[in-house]
């Protein structure tokens, strides 16, 4: 069965953003706690996990895939370097989603190996929120990600905007993720308002 995505696919690093999007219609947000306690993390995913669940969305843990299994999340998100230790087998049989992040064709080869139920790619434009080893993939590299993943939603990330989401819908990505477009705007709430509004009605 091909898994379909929302298209607004926010990436918060607290329950308590979590709890913003959800109330105001978010359907699938990542959580992406950094520099934690193990326990603080757990605490923090379970948190997340039961407000997702009471308002109908679904969760993405990123990183975390041990506590994601022991929460019952919906989804673990897994970088490259995570792919050296997560258990991939674990994560299936706890009947987790798996998202994997490429940036290059040998990384999407890997990624593809461990049969992730989504890939992203990123990042499409500049971004200031980290410091990238890769160059800004360009609306270009989407149409052909989208082209050898097959029918697996493919997420975009890096520096999206909520102006520059329709050329990358036509692009060809079927998700969109977000992290400062959100979080770093003035006025967050009419934001996820604006990209609700968007992108409902349009299934990846």
């Amino acid at each position: 069965m091909i898994l379909r995505l929302d298209p607004f696919y926010p990436v918060v690093d607290s329950a308590g953003w979590v709890a913003r999007l959800v109330e105001a219609g978010t359907r699938l947000v990542q959580l992406r706690v950094k520099d934690r306690p193990p326990g603080d993390t757990l605490a923090e995913i379970r948190r997340a996990l039961a407000l997702c669940h009471a308002a109908g969305a679904q969760l993405v843990v990123n990183d975390h895939w041990q506590a994601a299994i022991e929460a019952g999340a919906d989804f673990v998100h897994l970088g490259q370097g995570d792919l050296d230790t997560a258990d991939l087998p674990a994560i299936r049989r706890a009947g987790l989603r798996l998202g994997v992040s490429t940036h290059d064709h040998a990384e999407l080869e890997r990624g593809l190996s461990a049969d992730p139920d989504y890939v992203a790619l990123g990042p499409i434009y500049p971004t200031t929120l980290k410091v990238m080893p890769f160059a800004p993939q360009g609306l270009g590299r989407i149409g052909e990600w989208k082209r050898l993943i097959g029918d697996r939603p493919l997420v975009a990330i890096g520096g999206i905007t909520l102006e520059r989401a329709p050329l990358c819908f036509e692009a060809g990505a079927d998700c969109l993720a977000l992290v400062s477009d959100v979080t770093g705007h003035a006025d967050p709430a009419s934001r996820i308002r604006a990209w609700i509004a968007a992108t409902r009605g349009r299934s990846a």
